[in-house]
Order: C-alpha cells, then structure tokens, then sequence
C-alpha cells in the first residue's frame, strides 16, 4: 500500500477537475447526448430570432447546472458513516475490508476518496474506479483525515439547504448497490469493486437536478410512475436526464471514463456491459423499496446481461431478506499462490488428494507441500480451517 498522501482539506471538497472541451457531435450521436454537449460548453453564432432564444435557453440551463454542481461541493456524509470510520481507527489497526466497507455505504465519502484518489500523481491518477484502489493510492491515514473533517448530516437535524435528501438519496442508492453485488454474483461478474461504486453513485445527476430546478422531482415526474416514465420526462421537460448529466459531473470530478460511462448511460437506449447491470440493479432497488417498476422491461433488461428469469425470481427473492449470502469480494491481499489457491479450491469441493493430483497434473506429494504451505500462510490449523479462512476472505 502506498505511503499516505498529505492532501489539504481532505473531506471538506475540493476544488472540481474541470470538464474536457466536449467532443464534436457525430452522425451517431443521440439527441440527448446533444443537449448535455451543448449545456456543457457549445457556443452557436445565432441566424435569426428563434435559433437566438434557443441559445439563451440552453445558456440558463448551463448557468444552473454549473451552480448546482458547485452547490454539491458541500454535499454532506452521513454522521452515522462518520462515526462509523473513526471508531474503526479508535479500534485500532482497521482492516482494509473493514474501511472499504465503511467508504462504499456512504455517497459522499465515496465520492471524496475517489475524487482525492484520481489527483494524485502516479500510475493510479485518474484510473482509481473503486474503494480499494481509494485506499491503495491515499493510504489509511488519509481515509482518516477525510472522516475527521468531513462535512455532516444528521437526520435529526436538518438544515434548510439539504433537508432530508441525502438520507433519501443513500436509500436507493444503498438498495440498488446490495442489488447490483448480488447480479454480479449470479453472473460470477469479476469488477464487482467498481460496481460497487457506480451502483452507488448511479443517480448522482438527480442531486444536481434538485439543487437546478426547484420543481425537481415531483412537477418534472408529474404522473410518471416507472423508471422508464420518470426519465421520458426529465428528456421532455429539460431535454437532459439524471444519468447524462450525472456523467458530466462524474468527469468533472475527474473519475475514470469506466465509472463515469457507466453512470451516463445506465438509462441509455443501447445501453450494454455494466450500465446493463446497473440498470436492472436499479429496477431491482426500485422493487425492494415498494416502487413501480414494469414487468416486462424488467425481465428484457435481465435477459440483455444473461440473467434467466429463474435467477432473476431468486435474486428478487432474496434481496429483502437481511442477507443475501454469497461470496465474498477479495479485498485483502491474497497470500497464496495461483496454484496454492487451485488445491484449496478443490478441498474446498471435497476432493481428496488424488482426485486434486490427478486433476491438476500433479504428484500427491506436491499437493500435500501445497497444502501446507497454505496453513502456514493463513495460521490454520488444518483443512477445514483453511478453507473457512480463505471464503471468509473471498480468496476462493
């Protein structure tokens, strides 16, 4: 892990990474990729009155959209998720699992470490897309620093600029995240670090949407009920939705292009890959919290990841109930080799040691070295101990 990072005002905002100059429209470009260009920074010589009047509409849109993403400079952590992350250090020496875990149950703390993370020079700026590469770049004693001088909210004290919306905003975004890890563990989807973040972060455009326009959510949505319906919206009534302006702040935050992608086109027509998966884990969030979601749209985004509708009853299923089982994500470093990790695997299953041999085109002796090699490097005492260790840890 590298040495820790001494950055000024970690938790308290930083100034935001400004937005590349926006890409030349193209034949193939979307109209609603069109209108996030042109809020973002296009500049038109107007021809007559009415292309005037669209200048100056798409001019206020810019004005506010800038405004609230400067607003969201001071977005809050929660002070549960504070507290939380200084009484693991007050602990003592925390467990990089058990901060990672602390960083991805809070947006803005999330935020802020991956914002500090991909400012940093090095081999990691601007490609840190998850918790743990948060923590590999700052180091714990960052991680601490952010938690100590963070800006709070407290749901019993509410303050007249954020009410109670970062409290609503963690909900979903909490419940679509827990959907979006349990997909990924049907699919055996392997960058569940990343998702963990862009499920996270998903709707980061509806923060900005609700600090630009004071009607947002409930006069843009009107009768809207489904996912579906509520963006069909925000395209006719702002000609922008959420998940596209979303994207624009994912990058001028500087996140990577593989987080930032993922939150712009999760809603999109031709969405596919982890946008897919974030999709439906949203649809999926939408279920568990008692909102309406379409049946049929549901079960074709499943089919589009690969998800049958068997796994898909059974991740439904399971999802309101207080664990979902599973495994878990590797996020300590493994001590184990690739091949140590293959016998265990396979004593895992059952197998003694000439079926392991035989499958591994080894010698009995060889997988027996393997094996205890690995007991001396978790502290196990024998095999059913070393195979607990290694699950716990999501190393097989």
């Amino acid at each position: 892990m590298a040495e820790e990072v001494p950055i000024e005002n970690a938790g308290r905002g930083i100034r935001p990474v400004q937005p590349p100059k926006p890409p030349e429209p193209t034949s193939t470009a979307t109209a609603n990729e069109l209108s996030v260009r042109s809020l973002a920074a296009a500049k038109t010589v107007p021809t007559d009155h009415y292309t005037t009047r669209a200048r100056h509409h798409n001019e206020g849109h810019g004005r506010r959209l800038t405004a609230a993403f400067e607003a969201l400079e001071a977005f809050p952590v929660l002070v549960e998720s504070r507290n939380r992350v200084l009484a693991l250090f007050e602990a003592g020496d925390p467990s990089t699992a058990d901060v990672v875990e602390a960083i991805e149950a809070d947006v803005a703390l999330a935020i802020t470490v991956l914002r500090l993370a991909n400012q940093v020079e090095g081999k990691m700026k601007g490609r840190a897309e998850s918790a743990v590469d948060g923590i590999e770049v700052l180091g714990l004693g960052t991680i601490h620093t952010i938690a100590t001088r963070a800006r709070t909210f407290d749901f019993f004290e509410r303050t007249s600029l954020w009410q109670g919306i970062p409290e609503r905003f963690r909900l979903h975004a909490v419940a679509t995240q827990r959907a979006g890890d349990r997909i990924a563990r049907e699919l055996g989807y392997d960058a569940r670090d990343r998702l963990m973040v862009t499920s996270l972060l998903h709707d980061i455009g509806k923060l900005v949407l609700v600090q630009a326009y004071p009607g947002y959510p409930r006069q843009i949505h009107a009768e809207a009920r489904t996912p579906e319906e509520r963006i069909q919206s925000e395209r006719r009534e702002l000609g922008v939705d959420h998940a596209l302006v979303g994207g624009v702040l994912a990058r001028r935050w500087g996140l990577p292009k593989s987080v930032a992608s993922v939150i712009e086109r999760h809603h999109a027509e031709d969405f596919e890959g982890e946008a897919a998966l974030v999709r439906l884990a949203d649809m999926l969030a939408h279920y568990v919290l008692g909102g309406a979601i379409n049946p049929s749209e549901l079960l074709a985004v499943a089919r589009g990841i690969g998800v049958k509708p068997a796994q898909l009853r059974a991740v439904m299923y399971d999802l309101p109930l207080p664990s979902s089982g599973g495994r878990p994500r590797q996020i300590d470093p493994c001590p184990m080799s690739s091949r140590e990790i293959d016998v265990l695997r396979r004593l895992a299953k059952g197998m003694v040691y000439k079926q392991i041999a035989s499958e591994l085109g080894l010698s009995t002796s060889t997988v027996r070295t393997h094996l205890h090699n690995v007991y001396g490097k978790l502290g196990a005492m024998d095999r059913a101990q070393a195979v607990l260790i290694a699950t716990e840890r999501g190393w097989i």
